[in-house]
């Protein structure tokens, strides 16, 4: 069982030694004569967190949000980030870093989906695995979470999640599988959702015949904060409960305390299954190293602030360029900057993998909401200030700077300029989903307007989800920084600049609109806090891209879709079988700069199925004129489809056509191979 120190669940817990210096999210006391060391958490999506707990803590570095980094499409970045992580969890005790998010961004309203890296099941494993593997590098223990199906936040412990059996191996429960196979996670959090009626932390069939005996898990499964809701989820699977007190405030009780510890002595709790919990904690934490740790390492903060800029600056996507940028560095523009408070810092989301960053925030705005999350609701700011990193970039420019509180008064300071640079930003967060996609407080009114006064408008989004964009003909730019962490602002000017090639890629859709969404509605919007919801996940496995596939329709902006200062070509495609599919192609810079390309392999076709799937993607850095050949070889599962009644995956017999992309909307290079049929794995 694991305590909270405080926070969500009220005052310090007495039963936290009082000499603990570093408190986060979690504590369970060790066994000091066996050389068990105490289990010490923090959430750390996006670096250490600091929930109130630790008053002498000079802050930890705050890196891009999930959806940033999955906008890299970059294995390796993501890795560097976990290692830092790491290292600065190490320096404060915590030995379990609740990272890992692996949920899919199903619904472009769920206020987590910032802390996820994708709506594709292949993209979020590959890269969910490598922030494990950063941080299981360094002796410390990385969940995976949600298990399974957290898709939505809306009222999300009553929310009951429906989907068919085998759409979920083929979509989510395939996203944990393979990031489990590549990163042997010590831990995996349960979610707070019920899955098909039965709660995910105490879901037998879920945690026991497909985690443990399926796929074989030999870490510890432990519940979110708040999800235990009585001690017969040990029976079903769950090994921890985590944050105790949450679940005295949530039901009433503790029950892996007591109510265990009487199930235990009547005998309704086996000992073999008691042995089973404490083994599989014991060996994550001996694992990794965990329990042998000795000095903490240095922490070079230095660095890790080089990682974080660089993901913000792979992160950032140019969804638009009508030839505006970059814009000269060393001219004499006059460049009006709006919105967005630009002129304090980026935006940050809410919740509990909010960092507070080395000096603070650079402003803290209550927002407030119901439920529990409630009162943890700001809009956070980091500095520095875009305003401040773009006056360092363009120093022969004179800036005039509008908060955008009405449009009427952003439009008189866009006419006085050559160039506007507006900020759009929406607070998302942990337990809140959006109603719709628009810019709160008025944005749009005001971009429109801003646009209208001076057609040379660049628009720079600070959001973690897709937003609606009505203005978006009428400006000539549009960057998608997302929450891009502590070095954001400057991220931002280097690519406006030019100092940097954008080279994101969308790794969730941009909708026209709501109406295209498989739920135009969201079940349970505006119903009190404490209601139950049911969300019908009908779209099944086809998620995001593959759902505007399936249907025929075009989005304002497609999954993998991202411009570059630079041009690339594709040619020469081979496609090979057996096994599986691989493809082999050239992709040339034939622009003038120097640029990141990320080619994409689709499943367009599977014998005579219509069927889109992302099946790889290789992140590649060229010169001018520079060529490379690319081989690409797709996970099978991917081509294959799940067959329930035998518990196998199982590929078609025919031709599987596949495409070379430069997103999921615009396919470059086809070709096919013939694979036999054959059923394989679990």
């Amino acid at each position: 069982m694991g305590h909270v120190p405080g926070g969500l669940a009220g005052p310090r817990d007495p039963r936290i030694p009082e000499d603990l210096e570093n408190m986060s999210a979690g504590y369970t006391p060790g066994v000091p004569r066996l050389g068990i060391p105490a289990i010490q958490s923090s959430d750390a999506s996006m670096g250490i967190t600091n929930p109130g707990y630790r008053p002498d803590d000079k802050g930890a570095t705050a890196f891009p949000s999930l959806i940033a980094l999955g906008a890299s499409f970059n294995p390796q970045l993501v890795r560097e980030g976990g290692e830092a992580i790491a290292r600065e969890a190490r320096i404060r005790g915590f030995n379990v870093q609740l990272a890992g998010g692996c949920n899919l961004a199903r619904d472009p309203r769920n206020g987590r989906n910032f802390e996820y890296f994708s709506e594709d099941p292949y993209l979020s494993a590959v890269l969910a695995a490598e922030q494990v593997n950063g941080i299981q590098s360094q002796g410390v223990v990385s969940t995976l979470k949600h298990y399974t199906l957290n898709c939505n936040e809306t009222n999300r412990h009553w929310l009951d999640a429906l989907i068919d059996p085998v759409a979920h191996r083929e979509s989510d429960l395939l996203t944990f599988q393979i990031a489990i196979e590549r990163s042997q996670p010590g831990s995996i959090m349960s979610g707070y959702n019920k899955i098909n009626g039965e709660y995910a932390g105490g879901n037998r069939h879920l945690l026991n015949d497909v985690l443990k005996d399926a796929w074989g898990y030999k870490g510890w499964v432990m519940s979110d904060w708040g999800a235990t809701l009585g001690w017969e989820f040990a029976l079903n699977g769950l090994d921890q409960e985590s944050g105790a007190q949450a679940d005295r405030v949530m039901w009433g009780k503790e029950p892996f305390t007591s109510d265990l510890k009487e199930a235990y002595t009547s005998g309704k709790l086996p000992k073999e299954r008691l042995s089973d919990m404490v083994r599989r904690i014991l060996r994550s934490l001996f694992a990794v190293g965990a329990d042998n740790w000795g000095s903490a390492p240095p922490v070079d903060m230095d660095r890790h602030d080089a990682v974080a800029l660089e993901g913000a600056r792979q992160g950032i996507v140019l969804l638009k360029n009508d030839g505006v940028l970059p814009l000269a560095s060393d001219a004499p523009l006059k460049i009006a900057v709006i919105g967005g408070y630009a002129q304090q810092g980026v935006i940050s989301g809410t919740g509990s993998g909010a960092v507070s960053p080395v000096g603070g925030f650079a402003g803290v705005i209550k927002i407030g909401g119901a439920g529990v999350m409630g009162k943890h609701r700001n809009l956070f700011l980091f500095a520095p200030s875009p305003l401040e990193e773009l006056k360092k970039a363009f120093p022969k420019a004179q800036f005039d700077f509008d908060p955008g509180y009405t449009p009427a008064e952003a439009a008189l300071t866009a006419k006085r300029c050559d160039v506007v640079i507006a900020f759009g930003i929406r607070v998302e967060g942990e337990g809140f989903d959006s109603v719709d996609l628009s810019l709160p407080w008025g944005q749009d009114a005001v971009i429109d307007a801003v646009a209208t006064a001076n057609p040379n408008t660049i628009v720079v989004v600070e959001t973690g989800n897709p937003v609606s964009m009505p203005w978006r003909d009428k400006v000539r730019a549009i960057l998608e920084a997302w929450y891009p962490g502590q070095s954001g602002a400057r991220a931002i000017a280097d690519v406006l600049a030019g100092r940097v090639n954008p080279s994101g890629r969308l790794p969730i859709t941009f909708p026209e609109s709501l109406a295209q969404t498989p739920r135009p509605e969201l079940p349970g919007l505006g119903t009190p806090w404490g209601s139950a919801v049911t969300i019908d996940y009908n779209e099944g496995a086809e998620i995001g891209y593959r759902w505007f596939a399936k249907k025929g329709a075009k989005p304002m902006f497609a999954f993998g879709h991202g411009l570059s200062y630079t041009t690339f070509e594709y040619s020469d495609l081979k496609v090979s079988g057996g096994e599986t599919v691989t493809a082999s192609f050239d992709v040339k810079n034939v622009g003038k700069h120097a640029g990141a390309d990320v080619p994409q392999l689709y499943l367009t076709d599977a014998a005579g199925e219509k069927r889109m799937r992302l099946l790889g993607f290789e992140r590649v850095t060229l010169e001018p004129g520079e060529n490379r050949r690319i081989t690409l070889g797709a996970d099978p599962r991917l081509l294959a489809r799940f067959d329930g009644e035998v518990g196998k995956w199982s590929i078609a017999e025919g031709a599987h056509q596949v495409a070379i992309g430069k997103s999921a909307a615009d396919l470059v290079l086809r070709g096919d191979t013939y694979l036999s049929a054959r059923q394989f794995g679990v």
